[in-house]
């Protein structure tokens, strides 16, 4: 065989690695996915009413200090949580958009007040315009007041992520979700996120997409 032949024979090689590890590497990919979809899925059906120290309320929506639809269903499970004694305290977070009068968390916090809940049981903390930075500003809130164990309630397809931001800033969380079931848009979404902050960190993926 000439030189020529073995640089050919060479290069095939090289495109044969190549094209087996792009292949390799795609299907890993794709199971990666694949699984962390079918957890999104396990965890919004998982409920976690161990005893806390606490119910953390995650905000949505609010028209003009009335909760969204959304908002008022998670408002409504927290409060069935608190009733039924996981928890002695709720904590309500949510900022507010622009041109907005009312946060997310004063929403929820005048709908729960108007339920019966003590005042005195209710946290309000308005920092933050994403789950990472409410999570964060309910964390450090909660330290303070020397609150252990919390309980998230959000809509159940966000349940793998929270859990995953509550490990990453710290926090010592169980997930009750709301009732009802997700889009299958939503929890693509949800998987995309899930996929992507588990490598890069949910932090760190909030400050690359803003």
């Amino acid at each position: 065989m000439g030189t020529a032949d073995k640089r050919r024979g060479k290069r095939r090689q090289r495109r044969r690695w190549v094209w087996r590890t792009g292949a390799f590497v795609l299907l890993a990919l794709v199971l990666y996915v694949a699984v962390t979809f079918l957890q999104v899925v396990a965890a919004a059906r998982a409920e976690d009413t161990d005893r806390s120290d606490a119910i953390v309320v995650l905000g949505a929506a609010q028209y003009d200090g009335r909760p969204s639809p959304v908002l008022r269903e998670r408002l409504d499970h927290a409060l069935a949580l608190y009733r039924s004694g996981v928890a002695s305290r709720i904590v309500l977070t949510g900022g507010k958009r622009a041109g907005d009068r009312f946060t997310e968390a004063y929403s929820g916090y005048r709908y729960l007040a108007g339920k019966g809940v003590p005042t005195s049981d209710l946290v309000v903390v308005t920092d933050g315009s994403s789950t990472w930075d409410s999570l964060r500003a309910a964390e450090r809130v909660l330290r303070r007041a020397g609150a252990g164990r919390v309980t998230l309630v959000s809509n159940g397809y966000h349940a793998l992520r929270l859990r995953g931001i509550a490990g990453e800033i710290g926090l010592d969380a169980g997930v009750s979700p709301t009732g009802g079931s997700a889009t299958l848009p939503e929890l693509l979404r949800e998987t995309g996120l899930v996929a992507i902050g588990r490598v890069v960190g949910y932090g760190r993926l909030l400050r690359v997409s803003g």
